[in-house]
């Protein structure tokens, strides 16, 4: 009782305010979801609505204690991933955060406290070989092929590419400037402050994007690429009616636009270039992240492991400056 007294008759102290979680989450989502980017705070109102509502919404957020974070993370672990577990969290846990400031007594989310499900054990990014590349460039038609080349020549992502501004292109510096993503046919700021960056122009893409300009349809805001209703294309419906035509006329396992960044990262480490490159091309925050997007290709690992083996084994077979070996 003294220690209640002490916190109570303390100067400091002041009314804790009481609220379930659904009466919050309408406030917060009012409050602080309709200031978010349209992508993330479609995101969050699915975790709303799909997840933490259901399970959470009558309790009241003092009693939200990290027992009955831990039995709502049993409940929801069944047929999703670890990943899209550790997104509804990260949902949970800003809401709650806000609560803290706003003056609610509750207990934040803190996923060491919390036994999460095992990683997945997932198949390996989908990426493009070189010849796929190729041949997927040389189906498409315009405005598509030129996007295509761009993502394969740059590493941007879809939403990047769609966003481009002929503005942001620079031919005499060869340089483009990532100021902008298109999600839905809406533009909003880059992923992070990191994706806003500037970024090569290799010279053959140069050529290719003002040939492309030279038949290109105007548009007010100078999107590169544009729905008849002159605004930026979802990146759904280009994969969609796009790629995967000519991934199906071609044989190869339909997958989605960002298989062309995995192809980009991949390229460059198997051409000799510090994963360092890849990652400042790709504007990852870490290394580990970039080698997640690296992918061997063709004899590149056979031919390093030769080298390790002429190295420990001296008089065995030489490597000629071809990169072939002689007895």
């Amino acid at each position: 009782m003294d220690h209640l007294l002490a916190r109570i008759n303390a100067p400091s102290y002041r009314p804790a305010r009481m609220s379930t979680l659904e009466e919050f989450a309408e406030r917060w989502k009012a409050e602080i979801l309709t200031k978010q980017k349209p992508s993330a705070a479609r995101s969050a109102q699915s975790h709303l609505q799909c997840y933490i509502i259901p399970h959470l919404g009558k309790i009241r957020l003092d009693q939200l204690s990290v027992e009955n974070q831990q039995t709502f993370v049993t409940l929801i672990s069944t047929g999703i991933s670890r990943k899209t577990v550790v997104n509804v969290l990260g949902t949970l846990s800003s809401m709650l955060s806000t609560a803290k400031d706003w003056g609610y007594t509750c207990e934040g989310v803190s996923l060491r406290k919390l036994a999460l499900p095992e990683r997945n054990i997932t198949a390996e990014g989908r990426y493009f070989t070189v010849e796929e590349a190729r041949n997927i460039i040389a189906a498409a038609k315009e405005p598509w092929r030129t996007m295509f080349m761009l993502l394969a020549m740059t590493g941007l992502r879809a939403g990047e590419a769609l966003g481009l501004q002929w503005g942001d292109v620079n031919f005499e510096r060869q340089q483009i400037h990532v100021r902008r993503t298109a999600w839905n046919g809406r533009t909003q700021t880059p992923k992070s402050k990191q994706s806003e960056a500037v970024l090569p122009i290799p010279g053959p893409l140069v050529t290719v994007l003002k040939a492309y300009r030279e038949q290109w349809k105007e548009n007010a805001s100078g999107f590169l690429f544009v729905t008849k209703n002159n605004r930026p294309p979802s990146s759904n419906k280009v994969v969609e009616y796009r790629l995967w035509p000519i991934l199906d006329k071609l044989k190869i396992p339909r997958c989605g636009l960002h298989a062309f960044r995995h192809t980009v990262a991949s390229m460059l480490v198997d051409s000799g270039a510090p994963v360092t490159v890849a990652q400042a091309q790709l504007r990852h925050s870490d290394t580990k992240t970039t080698l997640g997007y690296t992918h061997l290709l063709g004899d590149s690992q056979r031919q390093a492991m030769e080298k390790v083996a002429s190295i420990l084994a001296p008089n065995g077979p030489k490597l000629k400056p071809d990169n072939q070996w002689i007895q």
